[in-house]
């Protein structure tokens, strides 16, 4: 009996029509549509954030080898061949060296360093150019996102007044339709836009980051070059002492001199 009961009241429960589904039904193809954009919009956004945090995350693991393995080395060149091939650092370090093949190879070339600094600067645009790749979207979506969603806002309430002019009345059930399909274009354009604009600002200043330890690498090398291989940067205590041979242990000894007799 029990059973019964509940079989005739789950049977006579009332459909929820006012949800997220009804509501993009009643939309038609022009909610449809608006959705479609925003997922797109939203996934690019986010393969976007997570390539480029793993690009410049490699960069920067990169960047270690610069001060363990290149400089180092005895000659420019020689520091190029111990960095990651196509690489940022590798980059820049392969750009020095041709460039001061070149420079030697010029008559009426000028200066020399003038001459490798802009042939290094030219390096850090391509690869700064690189690392901003696809920003311009994240920005984009940031812009439009919520603009879009207003587009479906307004054809929501559109409907809406519609609906209250073939009736003559506003009764709840004519309107919360499109006015809930108006507010859920609303609340997706805001969910799409906010993350990419964060990911952008995030990303933008990690590239700069990274802009700023090229730019040290680069004045590193012009300074190498500058000073015939005289001026390098410092490796930090610990790096320098690393591989030097260990100072033999002195005896002990007592407070007179003498060493301890040993106990039997």
């Amino acid at each position: 009996m029990n059973v019964s009961y509940l079989l005739a009241t789950a049977t006579d429960a009332p459909v929820n029509e006012f949800g997220f589904w009804k509501a993009m039904e009643e939309g038609g193809p022009v909610a449809w549509s608006i959705l479609a954009v925003m997922v797109i919009m939203s996934v690019g956004s986010f393969y976007i954030l997570f390539t480029k945090l793993f690009e410049q995350n490699k960069v920067m693991k990169q960047y270690k080898s610069v001060k363990n393995a290149f400089w180092r080395a005895p000659t420019l060149r020689e520091g190029a061949t111990k960095l990651e091939k196509n690489s940022a650092w590798r980059q820049l370090a392969d750009d020095a060296v041709t460039a001061q093949d070149h420079h030697s190879k010029m008559d009426g070339a000028g200066d020399e360093i003038h001459f490798i600094e802009e042939e290094l600067e030219n390096s850090q645009e391509k690869i700064n150019s690189v690392l901003s790749g696809g920003l311009s979207f994240l920005a984009s979506v940031g812009a439009t996102a919520p603009f879009i969603g207003l587009l479906g806002t307004v054809i929501g309430i559109y409907r809406a007044l519609i609906n209250i002019g073939i009736e003559g009345s506003a009764s709840i059930d004519k309107v919360a339709g499109p006015v809930g399909e108006a507010l859920i274009m609303t609340a997706i354009g805001l969910l799409v836009a906010v993350p990419a604009v964060l990911a952008f600002n995030w990303l933008q200043s990690r590239n700069r980051r990274i802009a700023a330890l090229m730019k040290e690498f680069a004045n590193d090398i012009v300074a190498y070059i500058g000073s015939n291989g005289e001026i390098k940067p410092a490796l930090g205590p610990a790096s320098a002492a690393k591989g030097a041979p260990k100072a033999a242990a002195k005896p002990a000894t007592t407070a007179g001199g003498a060493r301890p007799t040993p106990k039997a």
